[in-house]
């Protein structure tokens, strides 16, 4: 087992631990060795640019081997990484490097055909190949210092960069390669965006505990059972909608290799559990509840997860996970109160944004264990009389669908842009298989066909609205603003 060592390090130290395999790919396997010779490499061909410290360096690919080399190399040449998630499209992608300041934008010659003249900031270079500069060695960077910019949306306004240091990043990896027990012979499939941070997480994880990473796209889920048969994989984390496809197959003996799956970005039913029992019955099952902001809070104990199937669990190690009542005291066991994170995984804060950070980074409660600042997440949850947390709700708009965090804002700036509404509001409604289905309300002339073709053409696929209602008028309220509840009352 990862031993829980407090201490952290540079990020790009990461690839010491293994002996074996660190990448495993379609085209390409890289050994520990080799890996750290390509990190040095890619590091020394994004210092030949001659970028100030600290100056961002943008990736918007699939899993290529330099999107997956990228989180350590970045840091190493003393820059910033930002991963952008391939599925956005270039509305999103020109707002993250406008907000980011990118100096320089790593894609595929296809996906930067896509980018209108003025998506990219002015000195932001486009390159669609990485080339290999003289290596450079593991750095001496400063732990505290910014290592990476992940880009997650709020309930209201586009995409905030959080920013993650060297420290949040080591310590998180020691973190989840400990409590998941992740050994050196496993092979640990990463089918989840890594511009996602659990998917970045799944990588540094893997290669803490010296075990082998298996980066997938997949186009179907038969894709990913394809791959836990072909490379022997051990270790599965996905997000609910893809956990409902996969289990629908019918896995045979092909799951019975599976010692661990992980879920996270939203909650397990216990249907489900039961079903994975089924189709992977030598694997323990891991519930897990994140906040990019935090890394990650909870985990569930697999040897809990059969008498508390709905329960989050509680505070993965470094983290401190408390629930508050709004005066500020620690709520009783089983009262609500939101939960506070804190501990040596909380991030630096939104990028270049302090009045959203002012809102969710506040100081810690004077009598909790941790100091400094905390992550209050906005989220409504209770802890039983065992320390367990369970999910109460979502203080914000925000919309969780097919693993994601939709912000209703972009749905609608995007429906407006289109001309075919002149006011829109956007909400989710639940749904068994995606978490929520997202629905949009508008006003004013238009035609529908015209406002999904747009709709579709300028959001990635998990944005794009499942309804449609056109009305004469959206009500307001007192002050004149769009009353978001009424919309959604009259729906």
């Amino acid at each position: 087992m990862v031993p829980l060592d407090p201490v952290p390090r540079p990020i790009d130290h990461l690839l010491g631990f293994g002996s074996g395999d660190a990448l495993v790919m379609a085209r390409d396997t890289l050994s520990y060795a080799a890996a750290e010779r390509r990190v040095g490499e890619l590091a020394g061909w994004l210092a030949s640019f001659g970028f100030a410290p600290g100056a961002r360096v943008a990736t918007w690919l699939p899993k290529t081997l330099e999107a997956c080399l990228m989180p350590l190399a970045a840091p190493r040449a003393g820059l910033v990484h930002v991963p952008v998630n391939p599925v956005l499209k270039r509305a999103q992608v020109a707002h993250i490097l406008a907000d980011s300041d990118a100096s320089l934008l790593l894609t595929a010659a296809a996906r930067a055909a896509t980018l209108a003249a003025g998506d990219a900031p002015e000195d932001c270079k486009v390159a669609t190949e990485a080339g290999r500069g003289e290596a450079l060695p593991p750095s001496n960077a400063d732990p505290h210092a910014l290592a990476a910019l992940m880009y997650t949306s709020g309930s209201t306004g586009r995409p905030k960069g959080v920013m993650l240091s060297h420290a949040n990043l080591w310590l998180g990896a020691v973190s989840v390669a400990h409590y998941l027990e992740v050994t050196p012979d496993e092979h640990v499939l990463a089918v989840l965006p890594l511009g996602f941070d659990a998917g970045q997480s799944q990588l540094l994880s893997t290669w803490r505990a010296g075990a082998t990473a298996v980066p997938l796209d997949y186009l179907l889920p038969r894709d990913v059972m394809k791959a836990v048969q072909r490379f022997e994989i051990t270790s599965i984390t996905a997000v609910p909608p893809l956990w409902t496809q996969l289990l629908a197959l019918d896995w045979g003996d092909t799951g019975a290799s599976v010692r661990r799956i992980a879920n996270t970005g939203g909650a397990l039913t216990p249907a489900m559990i039961d079903r994975m029992r089924l189709c992977f019955p030598n694997a323990d099952i891991f519930p897990m509840y994140g906040l990019t902001e935090a890394f990650r809070s909870t985990y569930l104990d697999p040897a809990e997860v059969r008498s508390h199937p709905t329960s989050m669990g509680r505070a993965i190690p470094f983290a401190e996970v408390m629930a508050v009542r709004p005066d500020g005291n620690a709520a009783a066991a089983g009262e609500p109160g939101e939960l506070v994170h804190a501990g040596p995984l909380v991030a630096q804060g939104y990028w270049r944004d302090p009045d959203r950070t002012a809102q969710r980074f506040r100081p810690t409660p004077d009598w909790a264990t941790s100091g400094g600042m905390a992550v209050w997440s906005g989220d409504t949850v209770r802890r039983d009389a065992e320390g367990r947390f369970f999910f109460a709700g979502r203080d914000d708009e925000m919309i969780k669908t097919m693993g994601q965090r939709v912000s209703p804002f972009e749905v609608e700036a995007a429906a407006l842009d289109s001309g075919e509404a002149v006011e829109a509001v956007a909400w989710g409604v639940a749904d068994a298989a995606a978490g929520a289905l997202i629905r949009l309300a508008v006003s004013g002339a238009g035609d529908d066909a015209r406002l999904m073709t747009h709709l579709k053409r300028e959001l990635p696929s998990y944005m794009v609205p499942a309804m449609i209602e056109r009305r004469a008028d959206l009500p307001r309220n007192a002050n004149g603003k769009l009353d978001r509840v009424a919309v959604r009352t009259l729906s």
